[in-house]
């Protein structure tokens, strides 16, 4: 256990080592093996974490927005030249194919950091006229963020949180999931190579106990936090007890709507995408896949010759992987035993449901891309988010009977419609009680577009223009142009 590599908490624009030596493991998913070890932030890890965000937050805040933002697109820069080094770490941490990181994972946390780093000087305030005299705003930043992120895209999720923080003035204290830790290590060494002056991007590790600190802490004004739904409100009661702003990006069962005249080529591709990428470990896919009845035997077809032939499951650095492993061996064996409650509950099996044990990993994470027909909308493998790559089908008659079964969940993340009909694919969204909705697509979340979910799936946005609004605070100036009347 010696020989490992062992990291230390980023605080300050360096390591910082935590006095106690006190570390947890990172194991590799597609191997079984423990690929590196981490030290965890102690209190004196936290406390230096709190005085250097302070001292970094008094020089971030008084530069002039147009210099943050050269500052950030330098960190855009490294972040595309490291590209394949840093998706490589981030296949070893989380199992997803190296197909799927080298081409998305950086890339879209790298374009949400350009695109705020361009809004960053055109965040301004108003002025109105009251009277003979007048009042101006102005969007001043909060301060202190904590960011607590995922394990299913590390590197992108520490992007999607820093990139607004940091462009409006803000610094953030992050917390990557102790599964994950690599990615947010690395995004703060790129910016401290860009130029950000130190203790604006801290990195603190450890599990719950640490991400419990960051949410109490008094000198913290605002969490952001990416995960389940239970999680997510043990985060914001105790973000309540010092009023702090919080962003929820938390779980979803989102519904993917087929109606009988989508090209069914097309639809079954978005089927596999909402259910298989990153082996199903995403909050927005389209887990209840609802079928109109006339295309069904034609899609169910597709859908089981597709997920049998063109599915590749292996190591996930070999370059045809396009199906990984799940994050851990307890994950693992949940995935497997939400498929057995599904089959005793009566759903057909039409393929997968097995562990796999490919040649080239046979000691990984995996499950088996997984599809169940007959479903009914009570069944648990309808209701609850399984986090894997388990996709249960539906079939439907008509609009109104399709929108209220899949309206019919206290979550509301993500839904998908497919038809030609231009009026009804907007009609439908239009009732969707959901977030992030795709026509004909599914999954494509541009840092231009904002991420939220409806009912218990969250609150608040991460990117789109609309998150300025979230790590920026208004303050109201009345100016005075004559003389005060006064009763006294």
């Amino acid at each position: 256990m010696s020989s490992k590599v062992i990291y230390q908490n980023y605080v300050h624009g360096k390591y910082l080592a935590n006095g106690t030596g006190e570390t947890f493991e990172v194991i590799n998913p597609a191997t079984g093996n423990v690929s590196y070890l981490v030290e965890v932030a102690t209190e004196s890890v936290q406390q230096a974490a709190i005085e250097s965000a302070k001292t970094g937050f008094a020089i971030w805040s008084a530069m002039m927005p147009i210099e943050r933002s050269r500052i950030l697109l330098k960190a855009v820069a490294l972040l595309r030249e490291q590209n394949d080094d840093l998706a490589a770490g981030e296949v070893l941490d989380t199992g997803k194919p190296w197909q799927e990181a080298s081409v998305v994972d950086i890339v879209t946390g790298a374009d949400s950091i350009e695109f705020f780093a361009g809004l960053a000087p055109s965040i301004e305030g108003n002025q109105q006229p009251v009277g003979a005299d007048f009042y101006y705003t102005r969007r001043e930043p909060l301060g202190i963020c904590a960011g607590i992120g995922a394990w299913n895209y590390p590197l992108q999720i520490a992007c999607w949180k820093a990139a607004p923080a940091l462009a409006c003035g803000n610094v953030m204290i992050f917390k990557p999931s102790e599964e994950t830790p690599r990615g947010a290590m690395r995004l703060a060494e790129i910016f401290t190579q860009a130029g950000v002056p130190d203790g604006v991007f801290n990195v603190v590790q450890g599990d719950g106990r640490v991400g419990a600190w960051l949410t109490t802490n008094e000198d913290i004004a605002k969490v952001s936090f990416t995960g389940e739904v239970g999680t997510g409100k043990k985060v914001m009661a105790a973000a309540a007890g010092s009023l702090k702003e919080v962003t929820m990006e938390l779980g979803g069962k989102s519904p993917l709507i087929i109606f009988n005249d989508a090209d069914v080529e097309n639809a079954v591709s978005a089927a596999m995408l909402a259910n298989f990428y990153t082996q199903g470990e995403v909050c927005t896919n389209g887990t209840r896949v609802f079928v109109q009845q006339d295309i069904y035997p034609r899609f169910i077809q597709r859908l089981k010759e597709r997920t049998e032939q063109n599915i590749v499951c292996g190591d996930p650095m070999h370059p045809d992987t396009n199906f990984g492993a799940l994050i851990s061996r307890d994950h693992q064996q949940k995935v497997l035993d939400y498929i057995e409650i599904g089959k005793k509950e009566g759903a057909t099996l039409l393929t997968g449901g097995t562990a796999l044990t490919p040649d080239n990993a046979p000691n990984g994470f995996f499950v088996a891309p997984t599809v169940f027909i007959d479903c009914t909308d009570e069944m648990t493998i309808s209701k609850e988010e399984i986090f894997g790559p388990v996709m249960s089908v539906f079939t439907f008659t008509d609009e109104d009977e399709v929108i209220e079964r899949a309206n019919s969940t206290h979550l509301g993340l993500a839904a998908g419609v497919f038809t030609q009909d231009i009026t009804r694919a907007h009609r439908v969204i239009h009732q969707m009680q959901a977030g992030i909705c795709w026509i004909n697509a599914y999954g494509a979340s541009p840092a231009e577009m904002p991420v939220g979910g409806y009912k218990m799936s969250g609150i608040g946005r991460e990117n789109g223009s609309e998150t300025l609004k979230a790590y920026t605070q208004i303050k109201a100036v009345y100016v005075g142009m004559q003389s005060l009347e006064s009763p006294f």
